[in-house]
């Protein structure tokens, strides 16, 4: 195909998309001048380059459009219902046009007289009829106004001339007749036509395929910056150290700048959703209307593409489940329109999509009797499960709650097909409905599925990498503690964590792979890994715990299609593959026991929560001789432990390098005048703590738990950087202010701790 009609298509298509969206608008705002305006140019556009390339179909039936939105404009119409759906079917039509083309090069053997009769029939009804051959004659007369050059009414009143048989030139009446200055008219068309120009030059289109190839390319580079990077722990050399770090900067900003040019706003689908709502309404005989929030949340566009059609589906529903008839929510006491709510966001390194509706809600009885209808569960089961859990059953095949088939709904296809969609990219969907309120339904999904972090777990020999969005937090069990702290219910094993029982997996057993033996000697040791799958989560027992670790993620062969419990694969840093462990699919093969013992295990998490509902999280440890301190869990982003020859200086500051950034380092010993006393010289622990997307190391001397508790705290301090004092664990404990900690640090101007001032400057030289 001539890259000229590929143009064509592309551009005609765009265009036939922003009258949807417009249309839409415009039957809310039917006064809006600008709203027309884009409309006209759209189809005016369309049936322009469609008469150049000679494709003289799609051009006669844009032309009937077009003069249909020039009568809107010149006020001889007012937009109504009937209009606007005689104008979406005529934009149907050109789409099959142009898809025709783009499948076989030719327009095809379409039926458009039933639209071009209903415009035609428009036209006719409609009073006062002008001259169709003068539409678009003021299309100078826009650009002028635009610019600022002439008055709207001017401009009305020279068309006025020429459908009157003035055969002059828009320009030549303004000039002749109204005295503008034909300067005036010059300056303004140059500098249209520069801002055209400027337009032209600086987007350009790039082909998705070449896209690809360099997104692969970038993929193959991080492979290899890895393997470099694995050399740097054993070699000294100052020069190839140097020249690694250049490569890793280098490489993170390329494979940064590489995913910027994939990544697309979410409105780029959300701008089809006023229409779909605006049909499904109209054929139910409903009033709905559409609200959409952060539409220019960006997504990579191998997601976009995979989340299009189920969000498609979930508005649909929204409409012709949830929202009731105008009648109906009357007598409820809401306002006879609906309304439809998209929310987009970004949270954790994910974008979160939230669906709401203010209607009807899910029948939670209504659910429970087609469950057993269509025997899904057995009534003892269903006895056992809570209203979330019964809305959930609405995402197992078949299942529909719809009271007939319709041409939109109702033959339980759909909701099973969206969780499976969104559950092949690393996204999770949860639902949640209020009966007569309406319905929320929340989707996270990852911003790329090309390259993300992971954390590396050895177990059975075999190394694996588990993505980050999954990952809660690591717990190490050693000793008396790693046999003693995990209990079994009936006969299914499970830690209790600050209160709360968490499911436990071994994923040796679960991948039939030989445990490790230990040494007579050996302390025993159990490595939890807790993950979170489908709003659940649970601890993945393995041998070992390595790194993390950017990877690339290579899709399986198709002879690995059907193992659930692998996403993909990687190259790591030494060349070794690892398989990418596929965390809600691991939950499901393994079903975390019986329905009966997670009820169970859901009875005692029901009781722990209950006894510390008021409970919050704090993470405690020792500072110097001041004792214990503790601050908020919540503020926490990572625990980590560091060489002290690793500090360097920069500005006076202490710092430290910290995934492929400079960290700065706050040793809270010095900040509250405190002598340090570390047990190990040589190392020491830090809680990384994140502040307008940049991480702070807070250097303490022990890190000594995390306890959930109550805490009425008493301001008995004099010191700025804490908080108060409150009893944590029976022992009185001072509560560190972590922000104006950040903040005093800040603004002092010279801070390097005098213990370590002399030995950074001789590692600076």
């Amino acid at each position: 195909m001539d890259e000229i009609v590929k143009e064509y298509l592309i551009e005609s298509n765009e265009a036939l998309d922003c009258m949807d969206r417009e249309l839409v608008a415009l039957e809310k705002e039917p006064s809006s001048r600008e709203l027309l305006a884009t409309i006209f140019r759209a189809i005016h556009t369309v049936k322009g380059t469609s008469g150049s390339l000679g494709y003289s179909k799609i051009e006669s039936v844009a032309h009937v459009g077009e003069n249909l939105l020039s009568r809107m404009r010149d006020g001889d119409l007012i937009l109504t219902a009937e209009i606007t759906s005689a104008l979406l079917a005529m934009t149907d039509v050109l789409r099959r046009m142009l898809a025709s083309i783009e499948e076989t090069e030719e327009e095809g053997e379409f039926e458009t007289g039933s639209v071009t009769d209903a415009l035609h029939r428009i036209l006719q009804n409609s009073t006062g009829m002008n001259n169709p051959s003068a539409a678009g004659s003021d299309k100078t007369g826009e650009i002028l106004v635009e610019r600022g050059a002439v008055s709207e009414s001017l401009i009305t009143s020279v068309v006025k001339m020429q459908e009157q048989g003035d055969a002059r030139k828009i320009g030549d009446i303004l000039v002749e007749e109204a005295g503008v200055s034909p300067l005036a008219i010059a300056d303004a068309l140059s500098v249209q036509a520069e801002r055209r120009q400027q337009v032209t030059t600086s987007a350009i289109r790039v082909d998705v395929n070449l896209l690809d190839k360099v997104m692969n390319l970038v993929g193959e580079l991080v492979l290899a910056r890895n393997q470099v990077l694995q050399f740097t722990t054993n070699t000294e050399d100052s020069s190839f150290l140097r020249t690694a770090q250049r490569l890793n900067l280098i490489t993170t900003e390329l494979q940064e700048g590489v995913m910027k040019t994939r990544m697309q706003p979410i409105e780029n689908i959300w701008k089809s959703f006023p229409r779909v709502v605006r049909d499904i309404s109209l054929a139910g005989g409903k009033l709905a209307e559409l609200e959409m929030e952060g539409a220019e949340t960006e997504l990579d566009k191998t997601i976009i593409e995979a989340i299009k059609d189920p969000l498609t589906h979930i508005v649909r529903n929204s409409v012709d489940h949830g929202i009731e008839l105008p009648s109906v929510r009357q007598q409820a006491g809401k306002p006879p329109c609906g309304t439809v709510k998209l929310r987009a966001f970004h949270e954790g390194g994910q974008v979160n999509i939230v669906i709401s509706d203010d209607g009807a809600g899910v029948d939670c009885a209504r659910v429970r009797a087609k469950a057993l209808e269509k025997q899904l569960v057995t009534p003892q089961q269903l006895t056992a499960m809570s209203d979330l859990q019964v809305m959930n059953l609405l995402f197992l095949p078949g299942f529909s709650t719809a009271a007939k088939v319709t041409n939109i709904s109702g033959r339980g296809v759909g909701m099973d097909v969206v969780k499976t969609n969104i559950e092949k990219i690393g996204g999770t969907v949860a639902i949640d409905s209020v009966q007569g309120k309406g319905t929320t339904i929340k989707i996270r999904i990852p911003l790329t599925l090309a390259i993300i972090p992971a954390l590396l777990v050895m177990s059975g020999g075999e190394r694996f990498a588990i993505p980050q969005v999954s990952l809660v937090e690591l717990v190490r069990l050693e000793g008396e503690a790693a046999i003693s702290k995990i209990e079994m219910i009936h006969g299914a094993p499970v830690h209790r964590l600050r209160g709360k029982l968490l499911p436990l997996l071994s994923l040796n057993r679960q991948l039939n792979l030989p445990a490790t033996v230990a040494g007579a000697d050996d302390v025993p040791v159990v490595n939890i890994v807790v993950l979170q799958a489908d709003g659940r989560q649970f601890g993945l027992i393995v041998d070992d715990i390595n790194d993390t670790e950017e990877i690339v993620v290579k899709p399986l062969g198709k002879q690995l299609k059907g193992i659930h419990c692998f996403a993909g694969a990687t190259i790591l840093g030494d060349g070794r593959v690892a398989l990418i462990l596929d965390v809600p699919g691991l939950a499901q093969r393994a079903k975390l026991g019986s329905e009966t013992q997670a009820q169970e295990v859901l009875d005692e998490r029901k009781k722990a929560t209950a006894e510390s509902a008021d409970a919050q999280s704090w993470l405690l440890f020792r500072v110097g001789n001041k004792g214990r301190l503790a601050i908020p869990l919540s503020t926490v982003s990572r625990l980590e432990e560091f060489d002290l020859a690793a500090i360097e200086v920069s500005d006076q500051r202490s710092v430290i390098q910290y995934r492929n950034a400079i960290m700065p380092l706050i040793f809270i010993s010095d900040m509250l005048h405190l002598q340090g006393a570390r047990e190990d010289e040589s190392r020491f622990p830090v809680i990384v703590y994140s502040e307008g997307g940049k991480d702070i190391g807070l250097a303490v001397d022990e890190i000594l738990d995390i306890v959930d508790e109550h805490v009425e705290y008493s301001n008995n301090t004099a010191s700025d950087y804490l908080l108060g004092s409150a009893v944590l664990q029976a022992r009185v404990t001072d509560l560190l202010n972590v922000p104006a900690i950040v903040d005093g640090f800040m603004r002092s101007s010279d801070f390097i701790p005098e213990e370590r001032a002399e030995e950074s400057i001789v590692y600076v030289n």
